[in-house]
């Protein structure tokens, strides 16, 4: 005797539910593939610009208080067009140093013993400072300052070493990786530097 087989029909709803498992997993899976791209292009994009145009520092040090402490966070924004009174961050070396532009090319620079400083001639006012000092230095003053360099200090006077020592001397343009504009780390120094 022959059977009869019977074939059995898949149940709709069972077919229905795998249907939707699977456009769920493929879902899933393309919003992943898509939210990886666009974070790894996010951070392309802000490390070429943290590269090339808002490099981002660290402070470490004591030569730049009271404007900047250790551990503050800050943007430097690259230019090549530098003023009096600019922070600037620099590379001396394979360091990374910030000190405040205090003459440019052709300047002539005179710091007496208790710490005033002249640029061509003329006393300059510097409020950033806390307490004036001629600290490390083995130049000769009057200096002039040679071309394309800047006479750099830092504002923590008794401690900064900088141009006025040979060690660091005059900061060439080359040096120079940007104009210190902005604090963003911690929160309660959040703001622009001066």
């Amino acid at each position: 005797m022959k059977e009869k087989t019977v074939k059995e029909v898949p149940d709709v709803a069972l077919l229905r539910a795998e249907l939707k498992r699977e456009t769920y997993r493929h879902r899933y899976a393309a919003v992943l593939k898509s939210t990886v791209c666009t974070l790894v292009v996010v951070a392309a994009f802000a490390i070429l610009v943290a590269t090339l145009w808002m490099p981002v520092l660290q402070i470490y040090g004591s030569s730049m208080t009271p404007t900047l402490h250790e551990g503050q966070i800050v943007v430097a924004v690259k230019d090549s067009d530098f003023e009096k009174g600019d922070l600037v961050a620099f590379y001396l070396g394979n360091k990374l140093l910030v000190k405040r532009v205090l003459a440019g090319p052709a300047d002539v620079v005179n710091i007496t013993q208790d710490g005033t400083v002249y640029i061509n001639g003329e006393e300059q006012q510097e409020p950033y400072v806390s307490e004036k000092a001629l600290g490390q230095c083995d130049l000769e003053f009057p200096y002039q300052v040679p071309e394309s360099r800047y006479f750099l200090m830092g504002d923590h006077r008794t401690t900064s070493v900088d141009s006025r020592s040979s060690t660091v001397g005059c900061v060439a343009e080359e040096q120079v990786v940007g104009k210190i504009v902005f604090c963003i780390w911690p929160l309660s120094d959040f703001g622009k530097v001066n």
